[in-house]
């Protein structure tokens, strides 16, 4: 019989017991103040309340019984996460400026075109540059074989010094104004500055361009993307450059393996926190900058220890936090048993257990609930 009924069986013995002794006598003997009538009735109730007692000590109660899901538990690697959100970054994407300002005269590439660094990008209209290269150059030609020629008749003693460094300061002038001028030119070409890809081209061939917030074009590198957030100063020194990081992209619902290649060294007074880029892969190149991403990053490992669902860990009058295991199992049924445990970190709805628990463990995992020390299990 269930324990309920135990107490629906007092209940009604305690009801005969009422009906068989009348209750307006004691209030006659509360009234006349009858000491030792009322002791006599306390002897005689106390007296049944522990043959009541007794009689359910000798009886053989049968345990109830409940449907339950178990698993076994087993040494395993536990991880801590902390989860942020970041935001996807590459450090190779640029507005491209034209270094000279001047009629845009070539454009061979296009929106989407995968370009190297180094590559010609454009060319702006050089105003005459390449005529006045052309004719320095000339200068600098005459006055290196002017100078070579001194320095032959100087070497053997003919002609005055004055007249060998007149000819070598000539042809450094002429060499220098060369240089000078190329460097000059060089900027009328537009070279791309790293590997990447043409995003957007806002310039057209014939048009007049110059330094500006729009620029020539937007180039941007897929290979080198990273991603940049920021962490509260309580972890300073839980997290170090090489930790493994889970990065999901929620735009594209995958999630990529990334490591922390920079960790700040300052705190933001405003927020109490500071800067962390993590390095993630880009194979299909399906990153782009500015994209959310949602990063867990380690803070703390396990490599041996027994974990267990958080929604299994109960807690008593006494603040101890405890699992039912199962005792004698065959298999498919066996005992409930109340097992205290020492918790650790929690991550991904699973529990760390310091202590009170061991590998092959059959620990309760659903019907917790309805579940008491000793009761029969069956699953």
């Amino acid at each position: 019989m269930k324990k309920i009924l135990y107490l629906s069986a007092l209940s009604m013995f305690f009801v005969s017991c009422s009906k068989g002794t009348k209750t307006e006598n004691i209030d006659d003997l509360i009234k006349a103040k009858n000491v030792k009538a009322l002791n006599a009735k306390k002897t005689s109730l106390q007296s049944d309340i522990t043959k009541i007692e007794t009689a359910l000590a000798t009886i053989d109660v049968k345990k109830e019984e409940a449907l339950v899901s178990v698993m076994t538990v087993k040494d395993t690697v536990f991880a801590h996460y902390i989860d942020i959100q970041g935001s996807v970054n590459t450090k190779e994407n640029i507005i491209v400026q034209p270094e000279y300002s001047g009629t845009l005269t070539s454009l061979p590439v296009k929106a989407g075109d995968r370009v190297t660094k180094g590559q010609i990008l454009g060319k702006v209209d050089d105003a005459g540059m390449s005529q006045q290269l052309a004719s320095i150059e000339n200068q600098y030609n005459l006055a290196k074989t002017t100078f070579e020629r001194q320095k032959n008749l100087w070497d053997k003693k003919i002609g005055s010094e004055i007249q060998y460094l007149q000819a070598q300061t000539q042809m450094t002038t002429a060499q220098k104004s060369v240089a000078q001028m190329k460097s000059q030119l060089a900027k009328t070409v537009i070279r791309a500055p790293f590997n990447g890809t043409i995003d957007d081209v806002f310039v057209e061939k014939g048009q007049v361009v110059a330094p500006s917030v729009q620029g020539l074009m937007r180039i941007v590198n897929l290979a080198n993307m990273y991603v940049s957030t920021t962490v509260p100063e309580s972890y300073i020194g839980k997290l170090k450059v090489g930790d493994q990081v889970d990065i999901f992209l929620t735009s594209l619902g995958k999630t990529y393996k990334g490591k922390v290649r920079q960790v700040g060294n300052f705190i933001n007074p405003n927020n109490r926190s500071f800067g962390v880029e993590v390095g993630v892969p880009n194979p299909d190149n399906l990153l782009r900058p500015n994209q959310v991403a949602n990063l867990k990053i380690v803070d703390y490992t396990n490599k041996k220890t027994v974990v267990v669902p958080t929604n299994v860990i109960q807690e008593d009058g006494a603040g101890n936090k405890y699992v039912y295991t199962v005792e004698g199992s065959n298999g498919r049924t066996g005992k409930a048993k109340k097992a205290i445990v020492t918790v650790g970190k929690s991550s991904d709805n699973v529990t760390e257990i310091l202590k009170g628990l061991s590998s092959n463990d059959i620990i309760v995992t659903e019907g917790v609930n309805n579940i008491s020390e000793g009761m029969k299990l069956n699953f």
